[in-house]
């Protein structure tokens, strides 16, 4: 089976792009504010409550959708949910290791891993894309800057990173491919709610503290689910639907300047001159990609098994 997506966003999916972005973009400024809030465990709460948020805000087709579900189509929105896991895993044990700019470059090759998936499921790659794709890393590279410390534990960190960009990379992938039947509200509950499962053994092995926190930590991680699940997450499995996972994927590259300049807003934080040499770099390659995708003779197609 093949699906042809648009060669690009129209006025509403630019809206709603703009809308995840701002909310994933708020995700680094709060979880730093919740200090005393292990990773793992703001990972599985947001997740968590980011399946109970979807099933209520979808109370009427959530249990149809679910009923609904063809064993395929749970099979992949599980392994989506366990990819998310490993993602949150990978990435929040990564901090611990190595640099927070090293961490974050290589987190962003998440959308190279993309493209690399599709090729190989035999999509077809313009040249445009490659070049759109350098040029917006090249911005990544401006704001996070290069790390060239070298030490194994600086390399543990840089390897927990790169994982958890394939792990996000796949993630998006089986979400772009299982939103071609299963409802956003369908997929997320199911999703998020595995993640959220893998989680909490997780936490549990690792002997994590998910529970006795003060109101200010409840108030920040509630906030987390808010802005970064909800409002960033869910609002790009959406349109998983419509646009491809390698554009999705390049916008969410938005998110690195995204932050700093809303630490900027709210935490008084000026942001350094890169960042906005960065964001330049980054919008020109997502304009390279749309472009490109414009201009092909043929769209690419998702094969689906």
């Amino acid at each position: 089976m093949q699906q042809t997506r648009p060669t690009g966003p129209d006025a509403g999916s630019v809206f709603l792009l703009v809308v995840g972005i701002v909310g994933v973009s708020m995700s680094g400024p709060l979880m730093a504010a919740a200090t005393a809030v292990p990773a793992l465990a703001m990972s599985l709460w947001r997740t968590g409550l980011g399946a109970g948020a979807m099933s209520v805000l979808g109370a009427r087709t959530a249990r149809a959708g679910l009923l609904a579900l063809s064993r395929r189509d749970l099979v992949r929105c599980c392994l989506s949910g366990l990819m998310l896991a490993l993602h949150f895993a990978a990435w929040t044990t990564s901090l611990k290791y190595t640099s927070v700019a090293s961490a974050t470059a290589l987190v962003c090759l998440q959308v190279a891993w993309v493209v690399l998936l599709a090729r190989m499921s035999g999509a077809t790659i313009v040249g445009r894309v490659w070049l759109g794709l350098l040029v917006a890393f090249v911005g990544v590279l401006v704001i996070s800057g290069v790390d060239l410390s070298v030490s194994q534990r600086a390399l543990t960190g840089d390897g927990l990173a790169l994982l958890g960009g394939l792990f996000a990379a796949v993630y998006t992938v089986i979400g772009s491919r299982v939103r071609e039947n299963v409802p956003t509200t369908t997929y997320t509950v199911v999703c998020y709610g595995t993640s959220a499962i893998a989680l909490l053994i997780a936490c549990a092995v690792g002997r994590v503290q998910v529970w006795g926190f003060d109101t200010r930590s409840w108030v920040l991680i509630v906030a987390v689910t808010l802005v970064a699940q909800i409002l960033g997450h869910s609002i790009f499995n959406h349109l998983l639907a419509t646009l491809s996972p390698t554009l999705v994927s390049m916008t969410l590259l938005l998110e690195v300047p995204g932050a700093a300049l809303l630490a900027a807003v709210f935490l008084g934080q000026a942001p350094p001159l890169a960042v906005y040499a960065g964001l330049l770099l980054i919008c020109a390659g997502l304009a390279i990609v749309v472009g490109g995708r414009s201009r092909a003779a043929t769209p690419v197609e998702a094969h689906v098994d």
